[in-house]
């Protein structure tokens, strides 16, 4: 059985985790369609689920400017960092299967 105060820690990193979300989604509105078409489901449905590396990846997708995310996205070029481009191709996959 949990203590009161394990309790009141696993509250605080809900309510850290949901905070955290809500600024995530945020970031992901970009006001471009074919971008929050992407993002935002994305992060609605598989961010919860990814690795805390993954993760990282993913709001070091979302400090890119926007026309380089339509490009990428689009497959007119291809992110040169390789985070980048790892979390470019699981997005793509997700709604591109092979």
């Amino acid at each position: 059985m949990l203590t009161d105060n394990e309790v009141f820690v696993s509250d605080v990193k809900e309510d850290q985790k949901a905070i955290e979300k809500k600024r995530l989604w945020w970031h992901s509105r970009r006001g471009m369609l074919e971008l929050d078409v992407l993002l935002l489901p994305f992060l609605e449905e598989v961010y919860s689920d990814l690795s805390d590396e993954d993760q990282a990846k993913y709001r070091k997708l979302l400090d890119c400017e926007d026309p380089d995310l339509f490009s990428w996205f689009m497959q007119h070029k291809r992110p040169e960092d390789a985070d980048l481009a790892y979390m470019v191709n699981m997005i793509l996959n997700r709604v591109q299967p092979s």
